[in-house]
């Protein structure tokens, strides 16, 4: 059973990724690198003075393979629960996850499939911590923000989704600082 399964691979998607890979959680990306950001240019994003958006994507993919993640270009087809943790069906397979990260845009469809909770606009109901009703299930960026779509807000959903499941996996809060030796 894989640790975390993230399915989307744009910015929530990778920067999750990126937490948990780096932190030694098993971690499997589900992309069929459909995102957004291949029709943006980035302008004002923390750190980046200017970078085109296929470009940016695909330095963040071999940032987060860097730190250990496996990215699958497969289809995710159905989600659902099994054995107190996930399964994820694709096109070429089916998978199970203690810890499930959807990053699929404002596409809501899986959300719905497991079950998770909508607010009165119809986004996917989440805490600060971007879990969903669905205990151990998170979503993030377009599915749980009505038109507030930036890719560093996402980012940061993602970073969000990870340090939690990072908390629950310590015992307790968990702070990914990394210190110059």
């Amino acid at each position: 059973m894989t640790d975390v399964v993230i399915v989307g691979g744009g910015p929530a998607g990778l920067s999750a990724a990126l937490f948990t890979a780096k932190n030694d959680l098993e971690t499997v990306v589900f992309d069929a690198d459909e995102t957004w950001m291949h029709k943006a240019h980035l302008y004002n994003y923390l750190g980046i003075e200017s970078i085109d958006g296929s470009e940016f994507m695909e330095a963040a993919r071999e940032h987060v393979e860097a730190h250990g993640a496996t990215i699958r270009e497969e289809v995710v087809e159905a989600v659902g629960r099994h054995d107190g943790g996930f399964v994820v069906e694709t096109d070429a397979d089916d998978y199970d996850a203690r810890y499930l990260v959807l990053a699929t845009g404002t596409d809501r469809e899986l959300a719905e499939q497991l079950g998770c909770e909508t607010t009165e606009d119809g986004t996917v109901a989440v805490g600060l911590d971007m879990e969903t009703s669905v205990e151990n299930a998170y979503a993030t960026g377009g599915m749980v923000r009505d038109r507030t779509w930036q890719a560093v807000i996402s980012a940061g959903d993602g970073g969000a989704a990870a340090l939690d499941v990072l908390s629950k996996e310590a015992g307790e809060p968990f702070h990914d600082f990394d210190s110059p030796e």
